[in-house]
């Protein structure tokens, strides 16, 4: 494992008051196992550095979108900042192999567990911001989330997805979409899950990820990208007779619509 020392170098920082940066890497269980210490955990730190991202990736999409309306840049900051993201970058910076923590909790695969990810890598944030102000969170943070912005909007990470399927399915369909778990894999700390979305007794769409709301909204997305490309052919009965009818939408149209 790494110390501190090299933890910061490899992640290009330089604390002026490594106790700062010593509270951030620390989980509340390990001071469980370390009560006759003076020791504090990092939940006051992440609080701390929550704030500053969310300050300081508001600043940044405000000037880099001057035309993007608010509701779209709030759907684009929670985006950024969310859990599953800052625990990639969190990874990136090799938190996990200096985070303190119980044994129990490395044990059960807190080390990589995307919550424990985050929160210190907030922590961490806040830590900086107080060691040496918002600029240097600056440099160390936006090198690193700017390069996401790009994939979250060509992938429309930011939309959301499951609901303007819905709306398309009620008012066009008048159904709601079903989102079923099939399958689960992983230890507990890491798990994937792949959800299917239906509309009636049709499987129209798949998608896959860390959590089930995750999964859903990337089948969600997968039914959104089948119904603009005109991919999407739904049979639902005809009300009076019993007999099926094809309902299919058009890219333009359903652009147009939502």
């Amino acid at each position: 494992m790494m110390n501190l020392r090299e933890f910061q170098e490899q992640a290009g920082l330089r604390f002026n008051d490594t106790r700062l940066l010593e509270q951030a890497l620390t989980h509340r269980s390990y001071l469980n196992e370390h009560a006759d210490e003076m020791l504090q955990h990092n939940e006051r730190l992440e609080f701390l550095g929550d704030a500053v991202l969310d300050f300081l990736t508001a600043d940044t999409l405000y000037f880099r979108y001057p035309e993007m309306p608010e509701g779209e840049l709030t759907r684009l900051r929670a985006a950024l900042v969310r859990t599953e993201m800052l625990a990639q970058v969190a990874a990136e910076c090799r938190i996990g192999e200096v985070l303190r923590m119980a044994k129990g909790e490395e044990a059960s695969g807190g080390r990589s567990r995307q919550r424990n990810l985050c929160d210190a890598f907030e922590a961490v944030v806040g830590a900086l911001y107080l060691d040496q102000g918002v600029q240097a969170v600056a440099e160390f943070v936006l090198p690193r989330l700017t390069p996401r912005l790009e994939h979250i909007l060509a992938e429309g990470l930011h939309i959301d997805a499951r609901s303007m399927f819905q709306e398309w399915s009620q008012a066009t369909l008048n159904i709601t979409p079903l989102y079923r778990t099939i399958e689960s894999t992983g230890p507990d700390h890491q798990k994937e899950f792949m959800v299917e979305v239906v509309i009636g007794d049709q499987v129209v769409a798949h998608g896959g990820g860390r959590s089930k709301q995750l999964a859903a909204q990337a089948a969600a997305r997968a039914a959104m990208k089948h119904l603009e490309q005109g991919e999407m052919q739904i049979l639902i009965p005809f009300s009076d007779s019993g007999g099926l009818a094809e309902v299919g939408q058009n890219s333009e149209e359903a652009l147009n619509a939502y």
